[in-house]
């Protein structure tokens, strides 16, 4: 199986903000976990059912374009300790010229199961070779953990492949009028689908809506992803090293649930360099090329208690782009900086995640699991530790 060193779970560009609470206020994540089961709860009685929202109106020279799973699709593990499934699906959005996309609406058919939704543009030198993998596969789409694979290693860090993301919480994200992300003539897109199974099961058929205008003629500049994936180098409580408390058990319970050989774990280590194990984990990133940063958006999971992204940490132009203090798992937003930040090559960009063992006690996804020494991994109760920077270039 192909490997990237980014899972697109990682990948949650679609919302932003967080509240500061203090040390005793009830945390982000155990309010939205309480309101999360409950949208859980209402989507299990009707599973089909979307929640409406208003609109927001096209401007001018913008269409939507809608795309949707070809059938209803029932999620399964691919591995027999597996209680994530995460499927891709190519869908063809009949591009005939260059389009840029100014917003993307992802709607959950069964949102009782659907734990995130990715949408990734295929390029049409690359859609031979996604119609290979979905053709290898039985069924509708194949098995994704850690991405497509259509990209190859390390490229999709500086340069993701995102259009957009649907997670609890999130709408349609609409852009602003000045940017857009290029998608070519005879483009497809993958359809990548986390399937939390343990939170209920049935089918899903999930509608993805992209909000487009014509490229050609367009004075809109082109939105990219950069990606700061770092480390979760988080031991049990009590310096317990015993079973899945052992750093190598978790890894390889981490390896066989999702088919990773090696480890995501273990390969951020050579991303970031030396890890001294604790709640607190850091990675910098080199810019490669200059750009401006448009806004700034981070992920984790449920284990997340705060999250910041700097530009130039400890120098004299140092520069905070994000800073959550109270992370909230069900508000994913992507923050759009009022003032936009220039980077040159050579600046150094910091991502910075604050995890914490304690809310496993508290929040109802742990219930019944054992505690474990906490890695990167792609399931609901596993851990990252992202920060998601959109740019334009010159």
């Amino acid at each position: 199986m192909r490997r990237r060193l980014l899972g697109a779970a990682a990948v949650l560009v679609v919302v932003a903000a967080a509240g500061c609470a203090s040390s005793d206020e009830l945390p982000a994540n155990l309010r939205a976990q309480s309101s999360h089961e409950q949208a859980h709860a209402s989507a299990a009685a009707s599973p089909s059912a979307t929640p409406s929202r208003p609109d927001v109106p096209l401007r001018a020279g913008e269409r939507f374009v809608q795309v949707r799973l070809p059938a209803p699709y029932t999620p399964s593990a691919p591995t027999p300790k597996g209680t994530d499934d995460y499927r891709c699906f190519l869908l063809d959005p009949h591009l005939a010229t260059d389009q840029l996309v100014s917003g993307v609406d992802i709607r959950p058919d069964n949102a009782a199961v659907v734990h995130h939704v990715i949408v990734s543009k295929v390029t049409p030198d690359q859609v031979a070779r996604a119609e290979r993998e979905d053709a290898a596969t039985p069924g509708q789409g194949w098995t994704c953990f850690g991405g497509s694979g259509l990209q190859g290693v390390g490229q999709d860090l500086d340069d993701a492949d995102w259009v957009g993301a649907w997670a609890p919480g999130g709408g349609e994200r609409v852009m602003a009028d000045d940017i857009g992300i290029p998608l070519a003539a005879g483009s497809r897109l993958v359809v990548q689908v986390h399937y939390n199974l343990l939170a209920g099961k049935g089918t899903d058929r999930s509608t993805v809506r992209l909000r487009l205008s014509e490229a050609a003629g367009s004075r809109k500049k082109a939105l990219e992803t950069m990606l700061l994936p770092a480390p979760v180098e988080l031991p049990c409580r009590e310096n317990r090293s015993a079973g899945l408390c052992s750093r190598v058990v978790s890894v390889s319970d981490v390896s066989r649930r999702f088919d990773e050989r090696p480890a995501t774990a273990d390969l951020l280590h050579l991303l970031c360099g030396p890890v001294v194990p604790g709640p607190v984990q850091s990675c910098t990133r080199t810019v490669r090329e200059p750009g401006t940063i448009r806004a700034v958006s981070g992920h984790m999971h449920l284990l997340g208690r705060a999250i910041t992204v700097d530009v130039g940490k400890g120098s004299a132009k140092a520069r905070r782009v994000l800073d959550i203090a109270n992370w909230d798992f069900d508000d994913q937003r992507s923050i759009p900086l009022e003032k936009p930040v220039p980077v040159a090559a050579g600046d150094r960009i910091t991502v910075t995640c604050r995890h914490d063992q304690s809310l496993r006690d508290r929040l109802p996804a742990f219930q019944g699991q054992r505690e474990r020494y906490v890695v990167w991994g792609e399931g609901t109760t596993d851990e990252m530790c992202l920060g998601i920077v959109l740019l334009t270039r010159p």
